[in-house]
């Protein structure tokens, strides 16, 4: 009987990890697989980012459920961690309590999943087979079987290209010496890399903003350091507004410190750019839009967002949105197409399950290319989708999260067309909000269009 397999959980971050401890307290067996040395291998590599949200929204319930009889001490709850601390501090101890640590296998990476015996068109007695995982691990190759599989093994592996059709742009691959995807540690161990240097920031989320602000302090120590931004959109619209309605304090100011660059002349803005080419010349690198060039320069910082890995799940039977590539039931929830405001109704395992029975994926992959998934909701799809897989759907279904808005919003420029907030937010100003209540679960955000830090 498949029932007494374990539960397959692909990704050892914090929502991976909440999933099996949510297994564990159901009563289920979970085997989590992580392909990297250590737990949080993914959120190790933004590691100097700060989080937007205080410790008190960044630990699952359940987990720390686990972690309270061994002696552990929540951080001080108003503080922010980074993701290094986030690793350190929760995740490490997590992964070492006798309830987890059993369970965990590092350095094994999932390669391929299907069903024992059925490729993806085979029928027959599908459901009752079990799930067939490839893994490679120290020990070489080898196959697991389980009942069920979550995938929460994430999108850090999958950059998006700054290529503004979603494909590198010509010449970008040669010049691969010269990009960081992501969020660079430009203020550590990546500060000679930018340090008196000309670097474009390429991105308009909240991980673009994040590299704009480093360099700026960056080139207070360094003031040979040229910093421009550009973006794809004609104007800015509100992307630099929302400090005022966004009830994650932190998330909200990043807007508003990077307007006062632009208008100090603290960096350069070019909005409109739609990169396809990327070429390199004698005195540095030169990005092209059509006719039109920007350069040269030394260093580009892609901040263009992650995309999901489907190759993995081939052999499993999926039913994904054609544009944001989540789920199908999920997708208009979060499409940034339709629904311009960050915010996201909850959502459980109704909305993340496959064709495939006992599949979900969960945690950063389960948005596709969507943007600003939130801590708290990875943390909130495992409670669901561990209570489908025991077979209580009646909590599965049950809504146990409440999400604060965003306060930013597109505008019709931006959309081209009327989204879901059509009436433009008040320009931002600095003002403190008060979080609500613990039990209100304000999130703590891992990801948003461009990376998945904070």
């Amino acid at each position: 009987m498949t029932q007494s397999l374990p539960v397959a959980i692909i990704g050892a971050g914090p929502v991976g990890l909440a999933a099996a401890a949510h297994a564990l307290s159901r009563g289920l067996t979970p085997i989590v697989f992580e392909a990297g040395s250590s737990v949080g291998a993914g959120i190790r590599r933004w590691g100097h980012v700060r989080l937007f949200s205080p410790w008190s929204f960044a630990v699952d319930q359940a987990a720390e459920a686990l972690l309270v009889p061994t002696g552990w001490s929540a951080p001080n709850g108003t503080t922010y961690p980074t993701g290094r601390e986030l690793v350190e501090q929760y995740l490490e101890p997590l992964a070492h309590t006798d309830a987890i640590a059993p369970h965990l296998r590092l350095n094994t990476r999932v390669v391929s999943v299907t069903r024992q015996g059925h490729d993806v068109m085979k029928d027959g007695d599908r459901d009752r087979s079990p799930f067939v995982l490839r893994v490679q691990g120290p020990h070489g190759e080898e196959d697991v079987l389980a009942q069920a599989v979550i995938d929460a093994s994430g999108t850090t592996d999958t950059p998006g290209a700054l290529g503004a059709a979603g494909v590198p742009a010509l010449g970008e691959r040669a010049a691969a010496a010269h990009i960081f995807y992501g969020i660079p540690d430009v203020l550590g161990t990546l500060r000679a890399r930018y340090a008196n240097r000309r670097v474009l920031v390429v991105g308009s989320g909240h991980s673009a903003l994040n590299a704009l602000l480093d360099l700026a302090t960056l080139s207070d120590s360094a003031p040979g350091t040229a910093i421009t931004w550009a973006i794809r959109r004609a104007k800015v619209g509100q992307l630099l507004g929302g400090s005022r309605q966004d009830q994650l304090e932190e998330r909200g100011k990043l807007g508003s410190k990077v307007r006062q660059l632009i208008d100090r002349g603290r960096l350069t803005l070019v909005t409109g750019f739609l990169l396809d080419r990327v070429a390199d010349s004698d005195n540095g690198v030169v990005v092209h839009s059509g006719g039109t060039s920007i350069g040269p320069f030394d260093e580009i910082i892609g901040a263009t967002g992650f995309r999901p890995d489907w190759s993995v799940l081939s052999e499993l039977r999926l039913d994904l949105d054609p544009a944001v590539q989540s789920t199908r039931a999920l997708a208009p929830l979060i499409d940034p197409n339709v629904h311009s405001c960050g915010t996201v109704r909850p959502h459980g395992a109704e909305e993340l399950k496959q064709p495939e029975t006992s599949l979900f994926v969960i945690g950063m992959k389960s948005y596709g290319r969507a943007p600003t998934f939130l801590l708290l909701t990875g943390y909130e799809q495992a409670r669901s989708v561990v209570s489908a897989i025991a077979g209580d759907w009646e909590a599965a279904r049950r809504v146990e999260l409440v999400l604060p808005e965003t306060g930013v919003c597109s505008t019709d420029a931006d959309l081209g067309g009327g989204g879901c907030c059509a009436t433009a937010a008040p320009e931002p100003v600095a003002v403190a909000l008060i979080p609500p209540p613990r039990t209100g679960k304000l999130l703590a955000t891992l990801r948003d269009t461009n990376a998945g830090c904070c």
